[in-house]
This record gives C-alpha cells, sequence and structure tokens, in this order.
C-alpha cells in the first residue's frame, strides 16, 4: 500500500536535559542534507510513532497528569505508544537508554530488540509532556508531535556514549541552552526552547501544555490542562 504523505502522524520528541542548575544544556543533532523533513535543521531526538509501539510493556508508567493531557484533543489510548515512541527514537537516534534493569518476558518487537538486548525495559515515570505541535498543511510530511522533557539524571550509563546511534542524526550535540538558537532550528523548535528555558529550575510538570495547532483554516495556540488543573486556572 502506498503510504499517504499528506496524512498527520502521531510523533514523539524527546528533550534531554542536562545539568539544569548549573550549566543547562540539551541534546540535538541535525539532519542530512536529503531528509524529506527539515533538512539540515537541528532538531531533538524523535519520530513517528510505530504500530508496535503501542503492545510495548512499559516498566513504569508516565505520570498522571501527563497521561491526561495527551488524551486531550487526540484519539483514545494513545499514551502508552506515545511514551515507548519517545523512548524507542532516543535510543535509535543517540544511543543513550531512558529504562529499567531487567527481562522482556513478551515477545520483543523488531525495533526494540537492540533495546532489550542492553537489559534495560523502557520507563516513562521522568517523562514530562511540555508540548504538543502539528506541522502545517502543505509540508513534505505532517505530524502531530507531542514533545517530552526528561532530565538527564533518569538516563543511563555515560551520556557521551553516542556510539550506539543510527546516522538519522549527524553532529549529536550537548548544546549549552543559552546558545541554542544560534543554531540553524525549525520555527517550532525555537518555540519549545523557550518553554524549557522556563522550566530549567521547576522539576514538577508544567501548569498547562501548550497547543500549537495548524489547520487549513487557521494557526491555533491552546491549553492542555488535565483533570487536576482547576477551570480558572
Amino acid at each position: 500500500m502506498t503510504e499517504d504523505k499528506s496524512a498527520i502522524r502521531n510523533a514523539a520528541t524527546v528533550i534531554v536535559l542536562r545539568d539544569r542548575l548549573t550549566d543547562p544544556s540539551i541534546l540535538m543533532g541535525q539532519r542530512g542534507a536529503k531528509a524529506a523533513f527539515m533538512p539540515n535543521k537541528f532538531v531533538f531526538p524523535g519520530g513517528a510513532v510505530d504500530a508496535a509501539d503501542n503492545a510495548v510493556p512499559l516498566a513504569t508508567a508516565l505520570p498522571d497528569i501527563c497521561s491526561e493531557r495527551l488524551s486531550e484533543h487526540s484519539e483514545p489510548d494513545l499514551q502508552n505508544a506515545l511514551a515507548a515512541a519517545a523512548i524507542r527514537e532516543l535510543w535509535e537516534e543517540t544511543g543513550l537508554v531512558l529504562g529499567e534493569p531487567g527481562d522482556w518476558d513478551e515477545t520483543i518487537p523488531g525495533d526494540w530488540q537492540s533495546f532489550a538486548a542492553m537489559g534495560f525495559r523502557p520507563a516513562a515515570n521522568a517523562l514530562q509532556f511540555v508540548f504538543r505541535a502539528v506541522t502545517p498543511p502543505g509540508r513534505p510530511r505532517r505530524f502531530d508531535a507531542r514533545f517530552f522533557l526528561v532530565d538527564a539524571g533518569a538516563i543511563q550509563g555515560d551520556l557521551d556514549d553516542f556510539s550506539r546511534a543510527s546516522d538519522e542524526l549527524s553532529h549529536l550535540q550537548w548544546v549549552s541552552l543559552s546558545r541554542a538558537r544560534e543554531l540553524d532550528l525549525p520555527f517550532i523548535t525555537e518555540v519549545v526552547l523557550a518553554e524549557v528555558a522556563a522550566r530549567v529550575t521547576r522539576p514538577e510538570p508544567p501548569a498547562a501544555v501548550p497547543m500549537y495547532l495548524n489547520n487549513e483554516e487557521q494557526s491555533l495556540f491552546l491549553q492542555l490542562k488535565g483533570y487536576s488543573m482547576p477551570e480558572n486556572d
């Protein structure tokens, strides 16, 4: 079956924040010059949700408030798949593991076999849902991307070892948060960086999650607040 390239695909992106209280930096890489989506741009690790992600067992679940906000303006029961996709894409594109030691009792999907071979199961409790954006119409690819912030302290192993990364992103590096905007960035990445900068010294989930919605009629900024937020917040 031919892929419908105009269809909006669910996607997950991971912003790893290091040394947040001393000299904060974030992990970024550069997309290839021949990439169909955002060529040459510096981006966070991330990508589309795979069909198998929904069935991947998580060692720990997302925080309740993040799970609730992910369900707003969304198809039902997508939270597990989004969290799993975020962890898988981080592993594939950087070689970094967000997980807990343990063996898999279930059949391991093909895309997860190298992760499982490291002796870990994916853990989502450190992920914070902080931003959502839908790619504008007219682009060669369109995604409904959820951005997750995670403290680098939750990553297993050496934070500077990218030896197991795929070749999808080049120039993987820890970029000082204060200098990140000097790179060639997509517009939405610049917007997300402002959200991250505002959260550097605040470890709790945000009071509300911005959603940047683009469609044929208009562009809107919505606020995803979740069940625990008061009506007039």
